[in-house]
């Protein structure tokens, strides 16, 4: 979701509720509760370190996926043959497996719809909609690891979104596999919970794919089996490995896919394969396929009309892909730190074409991402693609689907947040079904220092003041970004999810441990665990031990708990030999002073004060460091910290 939009959404919604003086209160704070030890769970602690940092022990199971799909644009159906090798690294024994069929999300009566309201239509699904999805299962069965062995028929039970593979002889542990084949179908949502769909375009339908196949769902170290229904609200949970994928397709279309492409010369022109081969050394935007060859390709629909399109994902968790007959398509080289090649690529209708709209998209997509492999973390994929659908943006590995009528800024944020998810959580594997606010939070947070890096800052914001943030992070109806995103009113989600945990990054950075000791922690973060499955304690833990800072106060008021911030002057002993200015927290949150003083005759000065003054007490007494009278004195003068009252902030002679 587009973060300018995502905050002026939150401040229009309840700016009034603060409207209204507030009178002056009595402190609520209580030091003891904010600043006692913070007891960070241990799970299990053979995998995990007290640095944050996975063990030598640390074990992830694998899976790689050999995928063998068509798309019958008549009927609009996806009809698939999937294998799925497992390979249990675990120290457990598993008698049973478990798999997500996120597309059960669209039959009628699962939980999800279940869930959605009577009288008003959701972001994840609509309860009065026709519409009947889900898979239709037609085969599972257990494939010989062995030269000679026998196909056998699989004992599964489906229950919502998930199945579960009971074995007849458990997967052992330590590296045991097992081969699962599962031949299914399913009709494709037009509009796929925000997530994928179907964009209607005068040259043919645009058809953005996700969620295609069934998928294994996490054995991890901290909870075992991950089986956690899809609602709708919160996302994915994903192995890593390999993938090995066809898509058969009308051979008037282009099939464009989160991979490498395998076959080239089986699928594109002499022309299309020449420009491609153009890109790798170009840092111009290319044209592979123009709108002349838009407009002159005939409509091909019969089986005997496809082409088969190849690919593959290294080290991946997720693929995802998309194909239209009306695609333009733009790419560019892009320059890695290291060195190595990858393209960014664009692909959208000639409705969507523009140097306004999508004719800069391949550019956003570069400069996003060599901006955030610079700063973070490299691109680990050969290509990124973005594809305009109509879908309002989603991120999958190496492919992003964003709103194929976004423009100038909108599209620059809309991309670089879609693709800064390939960090949050294509990278660092978090548990998006549980803490959506490790990929979306993080993630906007990153996205708020590329808008000063692209392009000199072409679309760089004016920063929110501290005032106008406090409207969205500390509204009464606010809630702890700590919660899943199923548990969260669906109005608060851009808030929890993306907004507030952003503003306590950059709080975190800019005002608390400095952007050079955070940057640093927070690239170990990501080194650590890229591609493999961080705990919010890991990340707590890894910014606590690279920063050099107890921060239990800070992940406690701001990601844990749901604190407000109220730091005011109480009141003002004015006197020539050092005047005293007692400060007092009125609320449970707690955050370093800046306080500015004036004095009678016009001298300006500023005190920094340490979180720590507040480690045991309320109110806390500071001398001005002058022999004269004030004229005022004022807590954040800047206005950067967002409290809940900056009128009792300041003081100053009548």
């Amino acid at each position: 979701m587009n973060k300018i939009l995502i905050f002026t959404t939150i401040l229009f919604s309840v700016f009034q509720l603060h409207a209204q003086e507030r009178e002056k209160q009595i402190s609520i704070y209580d030091p003891q509760e904010l600043f006692a030890p913070l007891q960070y769970p241990k799970g299990d602690n053979t995998t995990r370190t007290v640095l944050g940092f996975p063990t030598k022990n640390y074990w992830q199971n694998k899976v790689d996926y050999n995928i063998k799909a068509s798309i019958d644009t008549l009927k609009k159906e996806i009809t698939g043959v999937v294998v799925i090798s497992y390979k249990n690294n675990s120290p457990n024994d598993l008698p049973y497996l478990w798999l997500q069929l996120d597309q059960n999300l669209f039959k009628k009566n699962s939980r999800g719809q279940s869930r959605m309201p009577a009288t008003s239509r959701s972001r994840y699904g609509d309860a009065n909609s026709d519409f009947e999805g889900g898979y239709v299962i037609k085969s599972v069965k257990i494939l010989p690891t062995i030269k000679g062995g026998a196909v056998e028929s699989a004992d599964y039970l489906v229950d919502d979104t998930r199945m579960q593979l009971k074995l007849k002889t458990p997967l052992k542990s330590a590296g045991d596999n097992i081969v699962v084949q599962i031949e299914y179908s399913y009709a494709i949502p037009k509009y796929g919970a925000d997530r994928f769909g179907i964009l209607s375009s005068k040259n043919g339908n645009v058809y953005t794919i996700a969620q295609w196949y069934p998928r294994m769902c996490v054995f991890d170290d901290v909870r075992g089996w991950n089986t956690d229904p899809y609602l709708g609200a919160s996302e994915f949970y994903l192995e890593y490995g390999d993938f090995d994928f066809s898509i058969a397709a009308p051979s008037n279309m282009i099939v464009v896919a989160g991979g490498e492409l395998q076959n080239p010369g089986e699928v594109l022109t002499k022309d299309q394969i020449s420009r491609l081969d153009k890109v790798a050394t170009s840092n111009q935007v290319i044209s592979i396929r123009t709108e002349e060859e838009v407009v002159n390709v005939k409509q091909q629909t019969t089986k005997s009309q496809q082409k088969t399109w190849h690919y593959s994902l290294k080290n991946a968790r997720d693929v995802s892909w998309a194909c239209s007959a009306s695609f333009l398509w733009d790419a560019v080289k892009m320059n890695l730190p290291s060195g190595k090649k990858s393209m960014a690529m664009s692909l959208y209708p000639p409705e969507s074409k523009g140097k306004n709209a999508w004719g800069r998209a391949t550019e956003y997509v570069k400069g996003s991402i060599e901006n955030y492999s610079k700063r973070w973390f490299e691109y680990p994929y050969p290509v990124a693609v973005n594809v305009a659908s109509n879908v309002g943006g989603m991120e999958y590995p190496a492919i992003v689907f964003c709103s194929s009528q976004s423009e100038t800024e909108g599209l620059f944020g809309v991309t670089d947040h879609e693709f800064g998810h390939t960090w949050f959580p294509m990278i660092v594997g978090s548990n998006e079904r549980l803490y959506g606010w490790m990929d979306e939070g993080f993630n906007t947070f990153i996205n708020s220092l590329a808008d000063d890096d692209f392009n000199n800052g072409e679309y760089k914001n004016t920063d929110p003041s501290g005032e106008q943030v406090s409207y969205g992070v500390f509204s009464p109806y606010s809630e702890s970004i700590f919660n899943t995103p199923d548990a969260m009113r669906e109005e608060n989600i851009g808030n929890s999810l993306y907004f507030k945990p952003a503003v306590a990054l950059t709080l975190l950075r800019k005002y608390v441990l400095g952007e050079k000791r955070f940057d640093y922690a927070f690239r170990t973060y990501i080194s650590q665990w890229a591609f493999k499955h961080p705990t919010p304690w890991d990340f707590f833990n890894t910014m606590n031990n690279a920063s050099g800072e107890d921060l239990g106060w800070f992940w406690k008021s701001w990601f844990l708990k749901n604190y407000s911030l109220d730091q005011a002057i109480d009141s003002v002993q004015n006197i020539t030999t050092g005047p005293l200015v007692t400060l007092i927290n009125l609320q449970q949150m707690a955050m370093p002073v800046v306080l500015s003083y004036e004095t009678q005759s016009g001298k300006k000065g500023t005190i920094q004060l340490p979180v720590e003054i507040w480690n045991n007490k309320k109110e806390f007494i500071v001398k001005i460091p002058v022999n004269e009278l004030l004229r005022s004195a004022t807590i954040d003068e800047d206005k950067i910290l967002p409290d809940v009252d900056f009128k009792n902030n300041s003081w100053s002679t009548p």
